[in-house]
């Protein structure tokens, strides 16, 4: 594991509640200021991939960000859990994903590119 890597990892893990990867960027940069936006965007989706994190912050670089509770979500990561084994203490769900702004401003830059 690289250096810069370790210290995200050790800095997701560390932190408590929802938040987003800019966020997390923010205090990965206090302890190490080297470390680039895109080696925290990808070690957090190889946290995703491995089942350490999940995604509810649907921030597209915009200052808006949106939670969203599902009883349904929450029922079913329970189960899941219990399932396997588990007890859940707490868990971080990440989603990636455009506004309806942002969507309309790449969709208009594809164009220009066609």
């Amino acid at each position: 594991m690289t250096p810069q890597r370790k210290v995200i990892v050790e800095t997701f893990l560390e932190t408590e509640g929802h938040f987003s990867a800019e966020d997390l960027l923010v205090l990965v940069q206090k302890r190490a200021p080297e470390v680039g936006q895109a080696t925290v965007y990808r070690a957090l989706k190889l946290l995703v991939d491995s089942g350490l994190a999940e995604s509810l912050d649907f921030g597209c670089g915009m200052p808006e960000k949106v939670e969203v509770v599902d009883n349904g979500i929450e029922q079913r990561q329970e189960v899941l859990a219990r399932e396997n084994g588990y007890v859940l203490t707490h868990h971080r769900m990440l989603l990636f994903g455009l506004c309806p702004e942002c969507q309309k401003l790449r969709d208009k830059e594809l164009d220009l590119e066609s």
